[in-house]
C-alpha cells in the first residue's frame, strides 16, 4: 500500500471531512450495528473446523502475521535483542519455520530492534503518540512519531484520543491521524482504537471509517493495556468496515487485533473470520496482523506437535 493511494481514496470523501458537522453526519449515517447479530455471527464463525492440511497452513500463516510485542516499563536492550532474534528464527531447531511480521517496541528501543533485525525482512513497529493513553499535546505526539521513524521504525502504532472521540470531536481525531500519518513519512501507520473504552459497536464502526478516511494503513483494536482487548465481535465489525471501504474506494486497509489472543485455537478463529468476512485477500501479513506476546509460543508448540506427533511444553521454546 502506498501513501498516494490512501490519499486518493480519502479524496473522494473531501466533502465528508470538510467540517465537524459533515463528518458527524456521515459517521452517524453509517448503518447501525446489530449487537445480537454481530455477536451471534462471530460465535458461529468461531465454531468452524478446518482440516489438518489447512491447519498446518493456518499455523504458519499466523506465525507470519504476528507482531511480536514487548511493551513494559522494565524492557531492556537485552530483552529486545532476544525478542528480535526470536522474531527472525522463532524455532531455531527448525529452519522451515517462518519469521514473524514485526517486532513491536517502545520508540526508545527501535534502534536496538533495527540493529538486530538488519535486512531480515522483519519490520520494526513502534508505539507512539503517548501510548497507551494518547493524552499528550500534539507537538509531543508528532515528535514521538518522528523520533521513532528516524530511529528506523517501519511501522507506527498510534493511539487515538478516546476522550475527543467519545465527546464527538470527530474532526479533531481525524486531523490528528492525518498529522501523525504525515509525520510517519515512509513508515506505515496503524491506528489503535482501544475498543474496550469505546462503549458501543456503532462507535467501533465509526472510528474505523474515520481512521480509514484519514489515511490509516491498518486499524487496530487495542493497546493490550485495557480489558476487554481484542474480541471476535469487534474484529468482525472492523473487517466489515475495511471490506466496505474497499468496495467504496478500491483501497485496502489492514486489520490488527491485539491483546488477549493467546493460543492457536483462538488465532485460527480469527483467520476463519478474516476469510469469511473480508475475503482471502486479507489472509496476508500485509493486511492482517496479530498483536501478541504469548501467542507465538503456542503456535510453535502446535506446529511441532503436527510435525512430530509429540507435544513439547512451553519451556521448550524461549520465553517471549
Amino acid at each position: 500500500m502506498t501513501d498516494t493511494s490512501t490519499t486518493t481514496a480519502s479524496a473522494a470523501y473531501d466533502d465528508v471531512t470538510a467540517s465537524d458537522s459533515t463528518l458527524r453526519r456521515f459517521l452517524h449515517g453509517l448503518p447501525g450495528v446489530d449487537q445480537v447479530g454481530a455477536e451471534a455471527r462471530a460465535a458461529s464463525l468461531g465454531t468452524r473446523s478446518i482440516k489438518t492440511s489447512a491447519k498446518e497452513f493456518a499455523i504458519d500463516l499466523a506465525i507470519r502475521m504476528v507482531d511480536l510485542t514487548t511493551l513494559e516499563g522494565a524492557d531492556t536492550a537485552g530483552k529486545v535483542t532476544a525478542l528480535a532474534n526470536k522474531a527472525m528464527r522463532p524455532d531455531p531447531a527448525d529452519p522451515s519455520c517462518p519469521a514473524t511480521a514485526a517486532v513491536c517496541v517502545y520508540p526508545d528501543m527501535v534502534g536496538i530492534a533495527k540493529q538486530t533485525l538488519g535486512d531480515s525482512g522483519v519490520n520494526v513497529a513502534a508505539v507512539a503518540t503517548a501510548f497507551p493513553s494518547g493524552r499528550a499535546a500534539m507537538d509531543i505526539k508528532l515528535a514521538d512519531t518522528r523520533d521513532a521513524v528516524a530511529a528506523g521504525a517501519d511501522e507506527i502504532d498510534m493511539v487515538i484520543d478516546r476522550g475527543a472521540f467519545l465527546s464527538g470531536r470527530y474532526l479533531q481525531v481525524f486531523e490528528e491521524i492525518k498529522a501523525v500519518k504525515e509525520a510517519c513519512g515512509p513508515a506505515h501507520l496503524k491506528v489503535i482504537f482501544e475498543t474496550g473504552e469505546l462503549q458501543t459497536y456503532d462507535n467501533v464502526r465509526r472510528i474505523s471509517w474515520l481512521s480509514m478516511l484519514a489515511g490509516a494503513h491498518f486499524i487496530k483494536t487495542s493497546t493490550g493495556k485495557v480489558q476487554p482487548a481484542a474480541t471476535l465481535p469487534v474484529t468482525l465489525i472492523m473487517l466489515e468496515a475495511v471490506r466496505d471501504f474497499r468496495a467504496a474506494t478500491g483501497q485496502m486497509v489492514g486489520v490488527k487485533p491485539a491483546g488477549g489472543i493467546r493460543n492457536t485455537k483462538e488465532a485460527i478463529k480469527y483467520l476463519v473470520m478474516v476469510n469469511e468476512v473480508a475475503g482471502p485477500d486479507w489472509l496476508d501479513p500485509d493486511w492482517f496482523r496479530f498483536g501478541a506476546s504469548s501467542l507465538l509460543n503456542d503456535l510453535l508448540m502446535q506446529r511441532t506437535k503436527m510435525q512430530t506427533g509429540r507435544y513439547f511444553g512451553p519451556d521448550y521454546f524461549t520465553l517471549d
